[in-house]
């Protein structure tokens, strides 16, 4: 992935998980904390649901500074998930203020990525698929080869790009579920309810519904062992 600079304003946007990740650690202070499927998921949620990038990083600041200026501290913070109001509340300051410069809506379309790195990212998802030995798949890995021919036109434009492959992604999560046993279901749902319990109280049931949504789907992907498709995994 090439270098952000001031004339790549996506830089940020497929830069989500890891600024979030790293703000999140360093807030924190201890850099070898380790994300959970949960936090995970609460950062796609996030990202679909176009919040801010800046109001993520902003709303992880003011968790941890109430949570300092608190006199009893039991307990270290252990998830994301325990930023979640500070930062729908700085994402709604900067909607009411018509700000948004983070959110990943482009400005112009420019190339962002160097397309022979394009070329090894979906190759080495189109033969992540075909590793499974499962021919439901295989449509989709099809569809990527499908890509890499026309690379070079589609690095032009990333937002046409992420379209196609979140359409292939989407094909591949339906794929994987129908595969799914019921026990296997019930297993990740047990999985969710144990890591978003001590925080279903700090968020609304639009919230709730979408971040379950994005926890199944990648514990889902991770257990069939099937790659994410979207550009913002490419690193």
């Amino acid at each position: 992935m090439s270098e952000p600079n001031d004339k790549k304003p996506w830089a940020s946007y497929f830069n989500y998980f890891t600024e979030v990740e790293e703000h999140f650690q360093k807030a924190r202070g201890t850099s070898l904390f380790l994300f959970s499927p949960l936090d995970w998921a609460l950062i796609e949620s996030w990202k679909n649901a176009g919040v801010p990038l800046e109001a993520v990083l902003r709303g992880i600041d003011v968790a941890f500074e109430n949570w300092r200026a608190k006199r009893s501290r039991a307990q270290m913070v252990n998830s994301l998930a325990f930023c979640t109001q500070p930062v729908m509340l700085e994402a709604q300051r900067m909607a009411d203020a018509g700000t948004d410069r983070l959110s990943g809506k482009p400005r112009e379309k420019e190339s962002l990525f160097a397309t022979e790195d394009l070329r090894r990212f979906i190759e080495r998802n189109a033969c992540a698929i075909r590793a499974t030995g499962i021919s439901d798949f295989e449509p989709v890995a099809a569809a990527l080869d499908q890509m890499n021919s026309h690379i070079a036109e589609l690095a032009s434009d990333p937002e046409k790009l992420e379209q196609r492959l979140t359409v292939q992604e989407q094909k591949l999560v339906a794929l994987a579920r129908s595969r799914q046993t019921d026990e296997q279901a019930l297993a990740t749902r047990i999985q969710l309810d144990s890591q978003l319990g001590p925080y279903r109280n700090k968020m609304t049931a639009p919230q709730i519904a979408m971040l379950e949504s994005q926890f199944l789907e990648r514990v889902l992907l991770e257990n069939a062992r099937l790659p994410r498709l979207s550009l913002f995994y490419l690193n």
